[in-house]
């Protein structure tokens, strides 16, 4: 078959979780037309993945139109360096070192692979299909079970920095000489409003008290149910928000007077414990921030579903890397 006339209309988005890697196939205006969920953490082995992967690629492309009208791929992945197209030293998935998945993924599909890094892939979201559409100059802060990332965009076009590493908002300092980071340095804003960093404010907060608390009778801590002890009243759980949201505003602050964005928006899973914690971060975001931007930057959570904005915004990384194919 000539290849050379066919239209190509689709790509796939591939966003790569810490626990479950989703495959979609996605057209021009980023309709999902089919979905695929692999569990990243059965495969200990990067070979084994990506070969895999590349299985469930074609398969699901031939099965929604014929592979001929895929232009590309689109990966999300921790630690993702989209300069290199290399996940460099990611903490927090089976594959350590530098491992060149772009490359792999390429030589075994045949087709051009764009590789960034989850945060990176979630402000793509945001601007061609979410809160950022149209925006020029604004953040997106990714509040995960991972972790803390993020990605700004200036001028209508992401900044990745000179190596591909700007962005690691998670791992500015907030506390100095606090909390033991993974990445090996004390005191990162991700230990203090990540998943594990508001799970560890309530065990330092029910160590430091005898004071009653509906924490204590928890079979188990976890963000959301120490917000929901906040729903009934429970001091030492409203606590705890209190003072996340006083070290994510802190934080927030500093990179909104940096940066001078039109706006803010808050993405992952933890943007669902945001009604508990968001009082607590305006506050500490104005007093923090530099005063002539005060009032003029909107912090919001994003609107769109979490799942879907990842996987959009991986094929939306697919549409970025120029078009190649072995089979022109």
């Amino acid at each position: 078959m000539d290849m050379s006339n066919v239209i190509k209309t689709r790509v796939m988005g591939i966003d790569i979780g810490v626990s479950n890697t989703s495959i979609a196939i996605v057209d021009l205006r980023g309709t999902i037309l089919a979905q695929d969920t692999l569990r990243t953490s059965d495969f200990p082995s990067v070979n084994n993945f990506v070969e895999v992967l590349s299985d469930r690629i074609v398969t699901m492309a031939e099965a929604n139109g014929g592979y001929e009208v895929v232009r590309s791929v689109g990966v999300s992945a921790p630690s993702a360096n989209y300069l290199t197209g290399c996940i460099e030293n990611a903490s927090n998935i089976p594959w350590k070192g530098v491992i060149p998945l772009a490359a792999m993924l390429r030589d075994r599909v045949g087709l051009a692979v764009a590789l960034g890094n989850d945060a990176h892939a979630t402000a793509l979201g945001e601007h061609v299909y979410g809160s950022a559409r149209g925006m020029e100059n604004f953040i997106v802060v990714s509040l995960g079970h991972g972790g803390v990332g993020s990605c700004f965009f200036s001028g209508g076009h992401p900044h990745l920095g000179t190596g591909g590493y700007a962005g690691e908002f998670g791992h500015i300092c907030v506390v100095d000489g606090g909390r033991q980071c993974t990445c090996g340095r004390k005191g990162c804003l991700e230990e203090y409003a990540s998943y594990r960093g508001i799970v560890q404010t309530a065990r330092e907060i029910l160590a430091e008290t005898d004071e009653p608390s509906l924490l204590r009778e928890l079979d188990e801590l976890t963000p959301m149910t120490i917000g929901e002890c906040c729903d009934k009243g429970d001091k030492l759980a409203r606590k705890v928000y209190d003072i996340t949201g006083l070290y994510l505003g802190m934080g927030i602050a500093n990179y909104a007077s940096v940066i001078n964005p039109e706006a803010i928006i808050l993405t992952g899973e933890l943007t669902d414990a945001s009604k508990w914690y968001m009082d607590s971060l305006l506050s500490s975001f104005d007093e923090h921030v530099f005063g002539n931007i005060r009032g003029k930057v909107k912090i919001q959570v994003s609107a769109l579903d979490n799942h879907e904005r990842d996987i959009l915004g991986a094929s939306a990384l697919a549409w970025t890397v120029q078009e190649y194919s072995l089979f022109l």
